[in-house]
Parts: structure tokens; sequence; C-alpha cells
């Protein structure tokens, strides 16, 4: 079974189906789906999340497809940090494209991490892999993927569960746009707190 034949099978009506399926086992395959999707770039987030909020609820499905997500990222995150300089990892990140892109996010840190997480077509895989092999603080990656899918999560089931709300509330529409700027705001001021943090240790141990 190739990959097309894969994707053919992977819409909303089947995961919706497979979901309510396997409802004994509780919040697991909703958590595994999106999961998932951090190794398996190529399966649709977008589908697994509209799914979970419509088998389980708003609130529930965002909590179970949130959780899958930050904890595939993370996974992959701490794989290629730990396994970074293996055959296969080396042979990446000597790639140029690769390179600039671990050099970009080194300069920028957690704006464009957050940012970049935000967007449900954004390749995450991608920017897991990247950060993985970057320099980036492992304090900053968290922050930026606990934001980030929180937002982007958010943003899909709420619009999944009830797109027509979408127009027929834009006061919801403009409060989902608010917590996305604070969000930011409130990244980028923890952020500066962790570049300061080493430098204020390294005063006091003097």
């Amino acid at each position: 079974m190739d990959i097309e034949t894969i994707k053919e099978l992977i819409t909303l009506k089947n995961i919706e189906e497979l979901l309510n399926e396997y409802r004994s086992f509780g919040p697991l395959p909703g958590i595994f789906l999106p999961m998932l999707e951090a190794f398996l770039p190529f399966l649709p987030l977008v589908v697994f999340v509209v799914a979970n909020a419509n088998a389980f609820g708003l609130w529930l499905g965002f909590l179970y497809s949130w959780i899958g997500a930050i904890g595939g990222s993370l996974l992959v995150f701490f794989l290629v940090r730990k396994y970074g300089q293996k055959r296969f990892f080396s042979f990446v990140s000597r790639h140029k494209k690769v390179k600039s892109l671990v050099h970009w996010v080194e300069r920028h840190g957690f704006g464009p991490l957050f940012l970049l997480l935000c967007f449900p077509f954004t390749p995450s895989a991608a920017i897991n892999l990247v950060a993985g092999l970057s320099r980036v603080s492992t304090p900053q990656f968290v922050l930026a993927v606990l934001s980030g899918k929180l937002v982007m999560i958010f943003t899909i089931s709420f619009i999944g569960y009830d797109i027509r709300a979408l127009f027929q509330q834009p006061v919801r529409t403009i409060f989902v746009v608010i917590i996305i700027f604070v969000l930011w705001i409130i990244g980028k001021r923890v952020e500066a707190w962790l570049k300061v943090k080493p430098t204020l240790l390294k005063e006091d141990e003097a």
C-alpha cells in the first residue's frame, strides 16, 4: 500500500468511524493519531483534529489533539537531539538548505518557531527535525511547541466543530486572534527571561 492509497483512505468520515469504533479505549486513539503525524508528515493533521472535535466534543477533542501533537513533536525533537550525530542525521544536517534553516532558527529562537507552529499546513516534522539539529535551547523549543500547537489545534478544532459560528459570531473569531497575539507576547517575554537567566547564574557563581 503506497502513500497515495493511504491518503485516500484517511478521510474525515473514516477517521470519525475509527474513533467511534475504538471508543472503549477512551482518549488513546484521539491522542495517538496526532502523535503519529509528527513521525509521518504525509498524514493529515487537520483531519485528525476535526475528527477528534466531532467525536469527543470541542474541548475534549482539542485537548486530546493537543496532547498528541505536542507529544509527537517533543519525541521527534528529543530523538534528533540525542542521535543527531548518527549517520542519517549527520547527512541531513550537512544539506545546504537544512544548514541554512538551522542557522536561521538559532538566530531567531522562539518567535519564528511559535509562528510557524501556529499554522496547520506548516511542515511541523521538518521544524522538529531542524530544531533538534540546532542549538536552540530545550526550554525555548518546548515553550514554542506548547503555545504554537495550542493556538493551531484550538483554531482547527474551533472552526471544524462549528464552521458556521466563524461567520455568524465574528466576536468569537476576534477572540481567537487576540489569544494568538497574547500568547506570542507572553512567549517573547518568557524567551527573554530564558536568555537572561543563564547570565544571572554566571554572575552569581562569579
